[in-house]
């Protein structure tokens, strides 16, 4: 099935580190690019349709035209790029074009700090993830060019990873020079022996694609354990699973997302669960 990448573009200042990103990952998977902008339509209260429906006009093919102009700036063959402009909310539109035939990776930008501590307390990336059954990625802002070389796999004994999305994912994923790292971030006094036989079968289940291996972080000095190892700003992708702890629980969710996405600057994969 051919591959697309959807991004969520709000033609902020940032929009272009997004769009570099994925374009630069595009290349590597071989993926088609589909920018998709929601349109914002200010038209008079009284006005009569025919009048709105001209301003809603106006209004996209404004938005399309500086889509068009800030891909120009950043690919030397922008007229591949294909895109989605309409005043309907990505709640409608996601659904419509995620039906069509292909393998989509959807990118959400995230905004800094004030967005970050709020994420998953009903911003708008949260309001993506949770209303698609499709594999997102959270672009921390300054993020502008594209890596692979290692990607950590959280790994949660309560919610055993989908495999099936994660293979999905790892489809997009150039086999070549890339660490691939199970990892479970264990409670204090946790049992980690069960948890340890299911980081080490997915080790070897990837072992013939990627270098894997493993890691269990624990104790008191966890968190500041696993920053050590993610957060050096470089090569890293975070692979998380909806509904997962590190994604429910308030401690982990705050350490995750402040201090490995934005602080490390780390793209963040949420796949379905």
């Amino acid at each position: 099935m051919r591959k697309r990448f959807i991004l969520l573009i709000d033609l902020s200042e940032h929009s272009s580190n997004l769009i570099k990103y994925a374009y630069q990952w595009s290349l590597q998977a071989k993926a088609q690019l589909l920018i998709v902008h929601q349109s914002i339509v200010q038209s008079p209260a009284l006005a009569d349709t025919e009048v709105k429906q001209q301003i809603t006009a106006e209004a996209n093919e404004e938005a399309l035209q500086k889509l068009k102009a800030l891909t120009r700036e950043i690919m030397p063959h922008p007229e591949s790029v294909q895109y989605h402009v309409s005043e309907n909310d990505f709640q409608i539109s996601l659904p419509q074009l995620l039906a069509e035939d292909y393998e989509d990776l959807i990118f959400v930008g995230l905004k800094g700090t004030s967005m970050l501590k709020k994420i998953f307390f009903g911003s708008y990336a949260l309001q993506v993830i949770n209303s698609t059954n499709n594999i997102v990625v959270a672009m921390p802002q300054e993020i502008d060019a594209y890596t692979h070389e290692k990607i950590f796999v959280a790994i949660n004994e309560k919610h055993p990873i989908n495999i099936q999305e994660l293979n999905n994912f790892l489809d997009f994923i150039e086999d070549e020079n890339t660490h691939l790292t199970f990892f479970h971030l264990a409670q204090a006094d946790e049992d980690t022996s069960i948890i340890q036989a299911e980081l080490d079968k997915l080790k070897n289940m990837y072992a013939d694609r990627f270098n894997t291996t493993t890691a269990i972080y624990e104790g008191k000095d966890r968190l500041e354990d696993i920053k050590k190892v993610i957060n050096d700003k470089i090569d890293e992708i975070l692979v998380v699973q909806r509904g997962s702890r590190l994604l429910t629980d308030k401690l982990f969710r705050r350490f995750l997302i402040n201090d490995l996405v934005h602080e490390g600057q780390t793209p963040l994969v949420v796949l379905p669960n």
